[in-house]
């Protein structure tokens, strides 16, 4: 249950957006902390970005913040939480992010999807929120999100940036060795080989995402940028220039 305490608990980063931390979970051995974004859209329903797992307390809490929609998967592995929300808000709407539908099959996943994350921002929240598709990659497309009025940009796993102190010694070594350890976190190492081919793709997703301005950068693992955004892309994608 470690992770970015207090867990399963609604933070403010802003107006109409929040965070909540949940529990560490295991990916190909590793624990890795999760982070959840919940956006009240203008039209007050609710969009979860990267569903962690669902409990009554938590669904209670967020249900009192509007109607939640969407369920939103932003790449291949962040789908896991989705079954649960659509079990506790039966009517959410499912959305189904590049490689997630065969991913979750292969994996038995009990999962509902109801629609496809396309390039540009869905008419459900596009007065609200803009998206973009990364390209580039062999194996990991994802979906960015930026949250209009909070200039708030959403990310999953194209920055990790895992804390030192919150790693033992093993953990920490494989972080350096990775790219992943703060102050200096980015894409994981296996993660940009694979962008090789395909930086130029990568490119102007880096270019239109720093064209949008943002204020604040929120990541799936790892601390986030809460200031300096910008900045921050420029230095964790550096590697793709």
């Amino acid at each position: 249950m470690k992770g970015y305490q207090p867990l399963n608990t609604l933070k403010p980063v802003a107006r109409g957006i929040w965070i909540v931390d949940g529990p560490e979970v295991s990916f190909m051995g590793v624990p890795f902390p999760t982070r959840m974004v919940v956006i009240r859209l203008k039209s007050g329903d609710l969009m979860l970005i990267s569903p962690i797992e669902c409990n009554q307390w938590l669904a209670r809490d967020i249900g009192l913040l509007g109607r939640v929609r969407h369920l939103v998967s932003p790449n291949r592995i962040h789908y896991a939480g989705v079954p649960g929300w659509q079990a506790a808000f039966p009517d959410a709407l499912a959305w189904a992010s590049p490689g997630v539908r065969a991913r979750a099959a292969k994996q038995a996943c009990a999962v509902r999807w109801d629609r496809d994350l396309g390039e540009v921002a869905e008419a459900d929240w596009a007065a609200d929120v803009d998206q973009l598709t990364v390209h580039g990659s062999t194996v990991h497309q994802e979906v960015a999100f930026l949250h209009r009025e909070s200039r708030t940009l959403i990310l999953a796993d194209l920055i990790e940036n895992f804390e030192p102190h919150r790693l033992g010694w093993k953990r920490r070594w494989m972080a350096r060795l990775g790219g992943v350890l703060d102050p200096d976190g980015k894409a994981p190492l296996d993660m940009r080989m694979t962008f090789r081919r395909g930086k130029r793709e990568l490119r102007a997703a880096v270019e239109q995402m720093i064209a949008w301005q943002p204020q604040r950068v929120i990541i799936a693992h790892g601390r986030w940028y809460e200031r300096e955004a910008v900045a921050e892309l420029q230095r964790a994608f550096r590697w793709a220039f």
